[in-house]
């Protein structure tokens, strides 16, 4: 049998960095994309330095072309496709809703849903063709188990949107044994902080204060983009085989208590 090929989108950093790190190391090929050519760069290197096989693949998620450009790269590099993880997304900007503004809303939407969707669109074709395989979306717990980030109204609207979207796809894919299912990580360290714009904070946070942290099971730490990773890498594998159309937290409790 042909070694397995996954893409990840947003791979350069973070949660999509661990992910494609985790999947290379159980004998993934991969292909890193990301919009950022250093970043991915970076990313293939160290799977190439640890033995494995990676190819850098350039590419903005909500620009459908350039997006069925990377699969087709891709493919055409390693002849096939299996997994799939849908990461790269953007915090945007969070606001009151009177003052968020339509681009701004836009914005986010483009990158985290439409991404997504055009993620999913241009590699359910490859996959098909593969005989079947595992498509893992990056969701949050921001719009699926809390809603209470202040301003975030665009962002949790597209994350309650992906795990929607998991969820009709699954019994759609089941028939050509493509398994789908969705990662909803809590607060994780990360460089998504970058992406993120926060206006009039105190006109929608909740007074609501954690002395010790709000991740319970660490003691109040963030975890880590490789605690993610790991469920990314179950989710890929054939120990998951039942399982499709589910939402995962992975939050340390973090959403139980918010």
């Amino acid at each position: 049998m042909k070694t397995a090929v996954a893409l990840v989108t947003g791979a350069g950093s973070g949660i999509g960095k661990a992910a494609a790190l985790a999947l290379a190391k159980e004998g993934f090929k991969v292909g890193a994309l990301g919009h950022t050519q250093e970043e991915i760069s970076s990313t293939v290197n160290a799977i190439l330095a640890a033995g494995g096989d990676a190819v850098a693949v350039l590419a903005d998620i909500s620009d459908e072309h350039q997006m069925e450009a990377a699969v087709r790269q891709l493919t055409e590099q390693f002849s096939r496709l299996d997994v799939v993880v849908a990461n790269a997304g953007i915090n945007g900007v969070w606001a009151p809703i009177d003052d968020l503004k339509l681009s701004e809303w836009n914005d986010t939407i483009a990158v985290n849903l439409t991404g997504t969707f055009l993620t999913i669109r241009a590699t359910v074709p490859e996959l098909k063709r593969s005989g079947g395989g595992s498509i893992i979306v990056v969701s949050s717990i921001n719009g699926t188990r809390t809603f209470t980030t202040p301003g975030a109204t665009a962002y949790s609207a597209a994350k309650a949107g992906q795990v929607a979207m998991v969820q009709q796809l699954a019994l759609e894919l089941a028939r050509h044994h493509i398994r789908i299912n969705a990662v909803c990580p809590g607060e994780i360290e990360t460089n998504i902080d970058a992406n993120t714009s926060v206006r009039n904070e105190e006109e929608t946070a909740i007074p609501v204060v954690w002395p010790e942290g709000q991740v319970p099971i660490t003691g109040g730490r963030p975890g880590r983009s490789e605690d993610v990773a790991d469920v990314i890498v179950f989710l890929a594998s054939d120990k998951c085989r039942h399982i499709t159309g589910s939402p995962v937290w992975v939050d340390g409790g973090q959403g139980l208590l918010r």
